[in-house]
C-alpha cells in the first residue's frame, strides 16, 4: 500500500484552483487559434482576438480568465493501493478548495442550500467530487470549474429508442442553438448517451475533459461527433451568439450500455474558456 498525506492532496488542490482559473489549457488555446482563421466577419474575428488576448493577460498577470470562477468540479481516480495518512479524499479536496479560492482571490459562488437558504458559503465549498477507484498506486485529480452561464444551458432528454441516431442529432443540435449566446460560445459540447438519467449527465460533463477536438475511439461515434459539430456551426449562432462560423469548437460524446426501453441523452457545455487542471500524486 502507498500512503499519501492529507496535506499533499490539500496543497495540490489549492494550486490547481489557481492554475485552472488563470491558465487556458494548450488544447483549448490551439482550437481557438485554429477557429479564428475560419472567421470572415470583422465582429467574429474581433471576438477571437479578445479571447486570445484575455488568455495572455490571465496567464501573465495571474488573473482569472473569467470573473465566474465556477463551481469546483473534480474527477478523481484513486488507485486501490492508496491510503491517506488521515481523513478522506473528499475532506482533503474541500480543504484545498477553501484554501485555493482564498489564496488566489477567486470569486466564491456556492450557496449553502439551493432553495431555502441561498446564503454564500464564502469558501466555494462543498465541491462536486466524482471519485472512482482504479487499479494501482496513483491518485489522479482533475479539476474542471463550471461557471453558471454554461452550466445553466445543460439539457437532458429521455429519448425513445425508436428515435435513434437522428433523434440524438436533433436534440443535441437544437439544445446548442437554443442556448444562443448564454454559454459564451464558441463552446465545447459534451454529450452523454446511454446509462441512466444521472449517468448520462455525468458522461456529458466528463466528455468535456477530452482534449479539444479529439475524436471518439469508436468510429461510429466519431462520425456522429463530426456530423453534430457541422450542423451546430452551420447554425450561424457564432461567437457570443452574435453571428459567425464557429458556434462550437468540438463535440465530444461518451456512451454507456442502457436499458432496452431507454435512450437517455445529456448535453453539457463549456464556454470558450474551457478551464481545467490536473495532477497525479
Amino acid at each position: 500500500m502507498k500512503t499519501i498525506s492529507f496535506d499533499s492532496v490539500k496543497a495540490a488542490v489549492c494550486e490547481m484552483c489557481g492554475k485552472a482559473a488563470c491558465d487556458l489549457p494548450a488544447d483549448v488555446l490551439n482550437a481557438l487559434k485554429s477557429a479564428a482563421k475560419n472567421e470572415t466577419t470583422p465582429q467574429a474575428q474581433d471576438f477571437f482576438d479578445q479571447y486570445l488576448r484575455n488568455s495572455e493577460i490571465a496567464a501573465a498577470e495571474r488573473l482569472p480568465l473569467c470573473q465566474d470562477t465556477g463551481f469546483a468540479v473534480f474527477f478523481i481516480e484513486c488507485g486501490s493501493e492508496i491510503i491517506l495518512d488521515h481523513g478522506t479524499i473528499s475532506e482533503a479536496v474541500n480543504a484545498g478548495v477553501r484554501e485555493g479560492y482564498k489564496k488566489f482571490f477567486l470569486r466564491k459562488s456556492i450557496v449553502a442550500d439551493p432553495l431555502f437558504d441561498r446564503k454564500n458559503t464564502f469558501d466555494n465549498t462543498p465541491a462536486i467530487i466524482h471519485l472512482t477507484q482504479v487499479p494501482g498506486d496513483k491518485l489522479h485529480i482533475v479539476l474542471a470549474p463550471k461557471g453558471g452561464g454554461s452550466e445553466n444551458m445543460s439539457a437532458l432528454k429521455m429519448l425513445k429508442p425508436s428515435e435513434g441516431r437522428q433523434g440524438v442529432v436533433d436534440f443535441v443540435v437544437n439544445s446548442v442553438i437554443s442556448a444562443g449566446g448564454n454559454p459564451c460560445p464558441p463552446t465545447i459540447v459534451g454529450v452523454g448517451i446511454g446509462g441512466t438519467m444521472e449517468y448520462a449527465a455525468y458522461m456529458a460533463k466528463k466528455a468535456l475533459l477530452r482534449k479539444t477536438g479529439e475524436a471518439s475511439c469508436d468510429p461510429r461515434y466519431a462520425e456522429l461527433e463530426a456530423e453534430i459539430l457541422e450542423k451546430i456551426n452551420a447554425s450561424g449562432v457564432g461567437p457570443q451568439g452574435l453571428g459567425g462560423k464557429t458556434t462550437a469548437l468540438a463535440v465530444h460524446i461518451e456512451f454507456h450500455p442502457c436499458h432496452l426501453a431507454s435512450m437517455p441523452v445529456a448535453v453539457n457545455l463549456n464556454c470558450h474558456a474551457a478551464r481545467h487542471a490536473e495532477v497525479t500524486l
